[in-house]
């Protein structure tokens, strides 16, 4: 309990930082202005500022509230921006001050040297003072992610069709132009719009795959969120089948249950969901598939993350079972949830694996991807969060995500309909 109320008073004191750096940043920009007008602009600022943090400790009610279609995903979308924006507000004020203080410590150090802050304020007695610039540029950078944010709800359901060839050494020639659709993180709880959903499911299917996989992710907390989908994603069909392996928020983890009984009738009623679908879902098993008169592995495992604070229900020892020393099948695929799993258990004990298919990280619906630079806070806390990696002779693809979850938009990390071909 002490140390939970050590962390609390940690964060509150931090918030507090935050929001002085913000008031002066306000202050600052605004201070050549005229009474009246600076007047008005803090009383708005004052309200802004009370209404948003009301708005952000409340975000939990908000996100199960029912709102009218959209109004729910702007005002989560404000929320996120305004605590966002604020952030990086503080970021920068924090960053002049320490540039400050270096540039005092030049003047004091070295006294008879030329001072980088008296070239600026002598450039800029013309103009405005540096800390007005400062303030300035922090508001304008805090207004745009603002904005980034909402405009970011408007790509919620803009699905991007991701093309990935995979090389597997030895790989058959029955098994060469294998096409399989992988999805991820559907998170059902959170769609608005079946219309909008149903076009990934028409993009899916329109790449004619022999097989479909989805690692984890159905729901955000109860079976129930599904049902009005169900007549959606049993329109995605292949040759081969389609098949699913359960994620952290399948297990209704999140929310409180009246009773334990209460839980585990809901973990059954969205296995019985994933069945109305046609979907084969994969507890830590395997199935032996056939392509071209040619056989290969598919293995799913239940949540399993390096992270102790995800489930670890996955046991790779029953999911590779009857395929040890299986040198007829030249080809293993694995469904596993979190991306993490990868090196912390599949690499080192299960070399013979091919690829692993992952999700669990959306990306973390925020960040940069240019053809040649990737970026997204997600990456601190995962090595792979979006894309193909390898490693000596095994793959990785983690899939950024169908749906969404907490913010109800997609800013910089499209929601993803992957295309997997090997050759």
């Amino acid at each position: 309990m002490k140390r939970d109320w050590s962390f609390f008073a940690i964060v509150l004191a931090v918030a507090i930082f935050i929001e002085y750096l913000c008031f002066v940043a306000f202050t600052t920009a605004t201070q050549s202005l005229n009474k009246p007008l600076r007047r008005s602009l803090l009383i708005g600022y004052i309200i802004i500022m009370v209404l948003g943090w009301i708005g952000f400790l409340s975000l939990r009610y908000i996100s199960q509230h029912e709102f009218p279609k959209n109004v729910k995903a702007i005002i989560i979308a404000c929320l996120f921006g305004w605590f966002v924006g604020r952030l990086l507000i503080g970021i920068i004020m924090i960053i002049g001050e320490l540039f400050r203080g270096g540039q005092w410590l030049s003047q004091n150090l070295f006294p008879k040297s030329p001072s980088i802050s008296s070239e600026i304020v002598e450039a800029g007695r013309n103009g405005i003072s540096r800390s007005t610039f400062l303030s300035r540029t922090s508001l304008l950078i805090g207004a745009l992610f603002f904005g980034g944010f909402l405009y970011g709800v408007t790509n919620r359901y803009r699905y991007q069709l991701k093309k990935v060839k995979v090389k597997i050494k030895d790989l058959p020639q029955a098994l060469k132009g294998l096409k399989m659709v992988h999805l991820s993180d559907i998170h059902s709880g959170s769609f608005d719009n079946k219309e909008a959903v149903l076009g990934g499911i028409k993009l899916a299917m329109a790449q004619n795959p022999d097989l479909v996989v989805f690692t984890g992710d159905l729901v955000n907390d109860k079976a129930t969120e599904v049902e009005p989908y169900i007549e959606l994603f049993n329109q995605l069909k292949a040759p081969l089948g389609v098949y699913s392996i359960l994620g952290n928020h399948d297990y209704g983890d999140y929310v409180k249950w009246d009773s334990q009984l209460d839980k585990v009738e809901n973990l059954m009623l969205l296995k019985e969901h994933q069945k109305a679908m046609g979907w084969r879902l994969l507890m830590n098993e395997n199935v032996i598939l056939e392509k071209n008169g040619v056989e290969f592995a598919l293995l799913g495992v239940e949540n399993w993350s390096a992270n102790t604070r995800f489930p670890r229900h996955g046991r790779m020892d029953l999911a590779y079972e009857g395929l040890e020393g299986r040198a007829d099948i030249p080809l293993k695929i694995l469904l596993s949830h979190d991306p993490s799993h990868w090196d912390a258990e599949v690499r080192p004990k299960y070399a013979d694996i091919d690829l692993t298919l992952s999700g669990h990280t959306h990306g973390m619906q925020f960040g940069i991807e240019l053809p040649f630079f990737k970026w997204s806070p997600i990456q601190y806390m995962y090595k792979q969060w979006a894309g193909l990696y390898q490693k000596e002779q095994q793959h990785l693809y983690v899939n950024r995500g169908y749906g969404f979850l907490g913010y109800q938009g997609r800013l910089g990390v499209l929601p993803e309909v992957t295309v997997i071909e090997f050759e």
